[in-house]
């Protein structure tokens, strides 16, 4: 099996360094979750030693029952976040550099001290700092979304592409939190709307969650961690041009897509 873990990153990782999508890993591999995120690791681990990264944090994915329906699961999924991932908002990107993103409207949890593996919602909020993000999530395969199955998304890293940070600001409480008001903007023009209920019920409890998933594999969330926690709405295909989301209580975040 070490050897099937080993090859299937390599293939993954070939895709993304050539920026040549190949077919679902499931046409080829019969893998169960939890085989799914050792190769998750693997590749993971390839980038790091190839490229010189760090790992910058977590994001989650599936957080809504329609997208756990799609992958055939009753929970969500993780992705490692490395730091080449992290974007600054008002930054400006080549969609020459991306396969078929997607966009999608999430908190971000920056944490300002090491999170214990058993760490209840209020200890996540009082050693967290929250932000606008928006996440652009791309996939290594053909045709990806929505025909992905769970072990695919998991072995391509839950579709890591890039997340867009801004600065973040003082934790609201956790009612605020179950209630924050997104609204999406592409060149101007409103083209959907959200509320952070949608993620899990509130987003610290996707964060909960993560937790005590990692806590499962051995890891732990460290203090300067990025936690992207859950879309507010459906993902929507990438287009040229800016984009901005708006957080009632939050802030917001920028950034633009160039042909």
């Amino acid at each position: 099996m070490t050897y099937i873990i080993k090859e299937i990153a390599e293939k993954l990782y070939h895709a993304n360094e050539t920026k040549t999508p190949i077919e679902f890993i499931r046409n080829h591999y019969s893998l169960d979750e939890k085989t799914a995120y050792e190769v998750q690791d693997e590749l993971i681990q390839k980038k790091i030693t190839k490229h010189n990264e760090e790992i910058a944090g977590y994001k989650i994915s599936m957080t809504s029952a329609e997208t756990q329906a799609i992958a055939n699961t009753h929970e969500p999924a993780y992705g490692t976040l490395l730091t080449s991932n992290l974007i600054k908002s008002k930054g400006s990107i080549s969609l020459s550099n991306l396969f078929r993103p997607l966009v999608e409207p999430e908190l971000l949890f920056f944490l300002t001290d090491d999170v214990s593996p058993d760490a209840t919602e209020e200890e996540i909020l009082n050693k967290s700092k929250i932000a606008a993000g928006l996440e652009i999530p791309d996939s290594r395969y053909i045709d990806w979304f929505p025909n992905f199955s769970l072990a695919d998304l998991l072995c391509d890293n839950t579709a890591t592409g890039l997340v867009i940070v801004s600065e973040p600001t003082d934790s609201p409480s956790f009612e605020e939190l179950a209630n924050i008001n997104m609204e999406l903007f592409h060149n101007g023009e409103k083209i959907s709307e959200g509320n952070s209920s949608a993620v899990l019920g509130n987003p610290v409890s996707s964060v909960s969650w993560l937790v005590k998933k990692l806590a499962s594999h051995h890891k732990v969330l460290k203090k300067g961690m990025v936690i992207s926690s859950g879309t507010f709405i459906s993902p929507l295909p990438l287009l040229a041009g800016k984009y901005e989301a708006t957080y009632s209580s939050v802030g917001k975040v920028e950034v633009s897509f160039l042909p």
